[in-house]
């Protein structure tokens, strides 16, 4: 599939034409952020599911929309555990408050975590050992990718908690036994799903949440940003269409998200 050069172009001068952010007092420092190919399938309004492709900045509030799960990840649904690569648009997952939503969106990227890229960022992923968080939690070992957050607190983020478990990202549980850090020299491809509102699902034994930008992840974002990101979403058409988080979530910082 090729791409028509008016896609690659607004992509491009979406981040060579413009600054990052609209705060003149956070300019953006070093090289600029490179594009990358991202993979969407989306249910459409009339039923059917379309597949497209779209070259997007590499910055982390556009990679976070495709990088929790890795393949063979096993989601729970009505028919049983259904791997991330088999589950399309219009199929079912079972959530935390034990109803089912559909999946509207789903997306998906390939990078190579462990190649640095033109400001030096590499992307880890988090290997979950079996049984760490509990009896077949998870059930087998889980390689989480670096936008996963997982509903539990970690005991350096209980003074935020107010006793309640955050969505939390993977990272915070590393310990270097149980849960630790892996940079494949080699691509990786990593999902997200979308569902209708913000959820915490069953992967692999382990509650992760579905894909919520955050509620100020674009508010700093130029106009021109903002346009791309939302063209990745075929069921958006606004910030406000992802609708309010299911829970809290821990280190949900706006800016990083955008220029980090």
């Amino acid at each position: 599939m090729t791409f028509p050069n008016s896609l690659v172009r607004a992509a491009r001068n979406a981040i060579e034409t413009a600054p990052l952010t609209q705060r003149g007092d956070q300019p953006c420092h070093g090289p600029r952020p490179q594009l990358r190919r991202y993979e969407v399938s989306a249910l459409l309004a009339n039923g059917d599911v379309s597949q497209s492709r779209h070259i997007a900045p590499a910055l982390p509030v556009f990679e976070d929309a495709f990088c929790a799960f890795s393949r063979g990840s096993l989601l729970e649904t009505e028919h049983g555990p259904v791997a991330i690569e088999d589950l399309l648009p219009g199929d079912t997952v079972l959530t935390h408050d034990g109803t089912s939503q559909t999946v509207l969106w789903k997306g998906s990227v390939t990078l190579i975590p462990g190649r640095p890229d033109a400001r030096g960022r590499t992307r880890p992923l988090t290997r979950i050992m079996a049984d760490a968080f509990g009896l077949q939690k998870p059930q087998s070992g889980v390689i989480a990718g670096p936008a996963a957050r997982l509903l539990a607190t970690p005991a350096q983020l209980r003074h935020l908690s107010s006793g309640k478990p955050m969505l939390t990202p993977v990272d915070e549980f590393q310990d270097g036994i149980n849960v630790i850090e892996t940079l494949p020299p080699t691509p990786v491809e990593l999902f997200h799903i979308c569902l209708k509102r913000h959820a915490v699902i069953n992967v692999d034994g382990l509650q992760f949440e579905t894909y919520h930008p955050g509620l100020t992840a674009l508010r700093m974002m130029t106009p021109a940003l903002r346009a791309v990101y939302l063209n990745l979403f075929a069921h958006v058409h606004s910030i406000n269409d992802f609708g309010p988080l299911a829970m809290e979530r821990a280190r949900d910082g706006e800016m990083d998200s955008i220029i980090a």
